[in-house]
């Protein structure tokens, strides 16, 4: 015997249970919710009633209507890194709740995302090249919310996000020189790239040598970053202090020194560049520079741009660097 239909629920059901409006429920579930219009309060109810009866909108109509796909695009340059993966779920349980998902592409390739789908919103973490400000203008006047991590752009329909981190990078350099002399370094590059250069120019400034037996270039993945590490660390005059120019080689090169045993910090300093949350509760806390608080920040960007922010001009949103001075170190 087949078992009954069960009503799929509908925004009328979910108005009635919320005690509010059809149009409050659509409003609310949409993702438009504006605070000076609908209460927090009132918005949290419809969404709880929702999540209560099960109610799903039909997202394939919508995107045919809207031209939306309900898809927050992250592209995010290193998809092992520990920031990107902090980045990826903070932003994914923000929007969750306004029936947003979130879709991650790696190496910069969210032109082909966008060559076959509109998302309510992408963040870019990397904009190397300035020539693509004109690309990013010209997607942001189609009605595309992008929100752009660079240092060097301006807002031209889209956020701009500044971090100030390069020059914070030398306080890394710095600090490891208040107890240091043989400062290594294990970096993804030497060449045009601003934090490795904060490490040369800091020790030259102090009247320090700058040897490339010191430097190990590693793969922009963690395992790279460990190969690169145990390959420093295991040289019979390995230095004792070790800055990294991110904070998931810094990591590795925690877990290269546990495997040679060496002690971190008392035989071994490590510092590294990003102030991500796997450093904060590693064995020993990961010193680091970076930005604080910056993953709820920008969920909150993105989810602005969902709602009260769509179709705005543009801001620059700046999260100044900071030393922050942990067991490490």
């Amino acid at each position: 015997m087949s078992s009954p239909l069960v009503e799929r629920p509908t925004l009328r059901m979910v108005a009635k249970e919320a005690g509010v409006s059809v149009a409050t429920v659509s409003y609310v579930l949409s993702g438009r919710h504006r605070s000076h219009t609908i209460k927090d309060s009132t918005a949290d109810r419809v969404r709880e009633a929702a999540s209560r009866l099960g109610y799903r909108r039909n997202d394939a109509a919508r995107a045919i209507r809207t031209g939306k796909s309900d898809l927050v695009l992250l592209s995010l340059t290193v998809l092992a890194d520990p920031w990107s993966q902090a980045v990826a779920a903070t932003v994914s349980t923000a929007v969750t709740p306004f029936g947003k998902t979130a879709l991650i592409v790696a190496d910069g390739d969210w032109r082909t995302v966008l060559a076959n789908r509109t998302p309510d919103v992408i963040f870019i973490d990397s904009v190397p090249d300035p020539s693509q400000a004109e690309e990013l203008a010209a997607f942001a006047a189609q009605g595309v919310q992008i929100v752009a991590f660079s240092e060097t752009l301006e807002p031209r329909g889209f956020d701009v996000i500044r971090s100030g981190a390069e020059p914070r990078c030398h306080l890394a350099v710095r600090h490891l020189l208040e107890r240091h002399d043989h400062i290594g370094a294990l970096t993804s590059r030497t060449t045009g790239f601003a934090r490795f250069d904060a490490y040369v120019n800091t020790l030259r400034a102090a009247g320090k040598p700058v040897h490339s037996d010191d430097v190990e270039v590693f793969e922009q993945h963690p395992e790279g970053a460990y190969r690169a590490a145990m390959a420093l660390l295991s040289r019979p005059d390995r230095p004792t202090a070790l800055y990294c120019t991110t904070d998931f080689a810094a990591i590795a090169a925690v877990r290269a020194a546990h495997r040679l045993r060496i002690d971190v910090p008392r035989d071994l300093a490590i510092i590294g560049v990003g102030n991500t949350p796997e450093g904060e509760h590693l064995d020993p806390a990961l010193s680091t520079v970076g930005p604080v608080g910056f993953n709820e920040a920008l969920a909150r960007i993105i989810v602005g741009r969902l709602t009260d922010r769509e179709g705005a001009p543009g801001e620059v949103f700046d999260f100044p660097w900071q030393l922050i001075v942990r067991e490490s170190s």
